[in-house]
């Protein structure tokens, strides 16, 4: 004789198994017995049955007024645990997204120098939140509907009147509005390349945009990045001998090195990506951010071909929620444009506003300047602070711009000992192997300077260098 099925099992049984996965948590409102009724087709005095079974195997608890929830009894913490399929993840690509990126529990640790971001305190929090308030209220319901899949028409008008400032000239029907720089990227990579293709990219190099470049699956050529930036002489000598489908570097204020290149070192690479027909995805994303001077124009502004593609975002400048950016993909714009729509129709219509309305009323150059001003003396705080604290033969790039600084260590420097030491202090650089494939630049780490210097922060960069005297 089977064991006998009480009707009010068939939804008792899916409540036990998510409590006893761990699925829902000891406080988690449960469903009402309206919903329940409902969802099982079953009369509400079997609803109830079933609650009243749970509540008296200690599962479920009930609040007068406010329903049942799992129970808060140390009985469910120790309930069975149901096997389940393990999560796998990738350790080398964990182990990059720790070094670059903010980790939770430590958003605001005043000694991580490893996010490339501003710090809450040098984002423009009023001015973006002012913005965001008037264009809703302008606005309204519009911003809940698709905007053109290319985006906003206006706002691409915006972004060509400004570039012409610094003599880049885009044309609007070649402008596509992405959701960021690394989508940008990645339709650019996408629209010349196919699987096994090899790219010419920097070394070092960003760790996003190696990992675009391994989702693609395409083969890398490391070119070395000198106090001059791209080297170019490398890549024409790799040029004669491969064949290179597209070259990815970031000419002004390179991430991670901070270097650039001289006006003839690029008028020298556009000329060889022209002779061997080689597309050039250049990454602006830092150009507006240069210490001094004129604002440097892009390579698109050397180029009379249709083989530069330049992209940039606004993510580095405002803030990193902002995500938009756009990309001139040039005499590639047709697949360009069939692969961005492939990655969804448009952009956020309140981010595209929002940054229209910046760029229409001059609010976002203001900004710039007093951002400008603060990276600046932070990039020299940042050399004093590692020239005095760090051990004789320790090396730096000195920056131009944007708020990364390259620093090489002494080869005797046991960098395991080294990093655990950050550790225990408190401080966090992204290690320099993160930035090839190969593994190289191990002696190397990157330091992010868009944070405010605190008093702590300041001590805690001492504390890293006295560890290694």
């Amino acid at each position: 004789m089977g064991i006998k099925t009480y009707r009010h099992e068939i939804f008792t049984r899916d409540i036990e198994k998510n409590i006893r996965e761990g699925l829902w948590q000891p406080g988690y409102k449960l469903p009402s017995v309206r919903a329940l009724k409902e969802k099982y087709g079953a009369s509400i005095s079997t609803i109830q049955r079933g609650y009243e079974d749970l509540l008296m195997r200690g599962l479920v608890e009930s609040l007068p007024r406010s329903g049942y929830f799992v129970s808060r009894q140390p009985a469910v913490a120790k309930a069975e645990k149901i096997s389940r399929q393990p999560v796998v993840r990738d350790a080398v690509f964990q182990q990059g997204l720790t070094h670059t990126t903010a980790q939770p529990g430590n958003r605001h640790t005043l000694s991580a120098f490893n996010v490339a971001a501003p710090g809450d305190l040098m984002i423009p929090q009023k001015l973006l939140l002012r913005t965001l308030q008037q264009v809703v209220r302008a606005e309204g319901a519009g911003l809940l509907r698709y905007y053109p899949a290319s985006g906003s028409p206006v706002l691409k008008q915006q972004i060509i009147q400004r570039a012409a400032g610094y003599g880049a000239r885009f044309r609007e029907e070649e402008l596509l509005i992405t959701d960021g720089a690394l989508q940008s990227l990645y339709i650019a990579l996408s629209t010349v390349c196919v699987p096994g293709d090899i790219v010419a990219v920097e070394s070092p190099c960003v760790f996003s945009v190696l990992e675009v470049l391994a989702v693609l699956r395409l083969r890398v050529v490391e070119i070395p990045v000198t106090r001059d930036g791209f080297d170019v002489d490398v890549l024409r000598k790799v040029a004669v001998r491969t064949k290179v489908r597209a070259i990815v570097l970031t000419p002004h204020f390179h991430n991670p090195t901070g270097s650039s290149m001289p006006l003839p070192q690029q008028q020298a690479l556009v000329a060889l990506a022209q002779q061997y027909d080689i597309p050039v995805i250049e990454n602006d994303i830092y150009g507006d951010l240069h210490f001094s001077g004129a604002r440097p124009s892009p390579l698109k502004s050397l180029d009379d071909s249709g083989l530069v593609m330049t992209y940039s975002s606004y993510a580095k400048t405002l803030a990193p929620g902002i995500r938009l950016g756009w990309l001139s993909a040039g005499r590639y714009l047709s697949r360009a444009e069939q692969i961005r729509f492939a990655l969804g129709s448009s952009v956020s219509p309140v981010f595209q506003e929002t940054v229209t309305q910046l760029l229409r009323t001059n609010s976002y150059d203001r900004h710039l300047r007093s951002f400008r001003t603060q990276l600046a003396k932070n990039a020299w705080l940042t050399l004093h602070l590692v020239s005095s604290s760090f051990p004789e033969g320790t090396s730096m790039i000195r920056p131009a711009g944007g708020y990364n600084c390259w620093i090489q260590l002494p080869l005797r420097t046991d960098m395991g000992a080294f990093y655990q030491a950050c550790e225990r202090i408190g401080v966090r650089f992204t290690p320099g192997n993160v930035f090839s494939f190969s593994g190289s630049f191990s002696h190397c780490f990157r330091l992010v300077f868009a944070d405010t210097y605190t008093t702590a922060r300041k001590r805690a960069l001492k504390k890293a260098g006295a560890a290694l005297l």
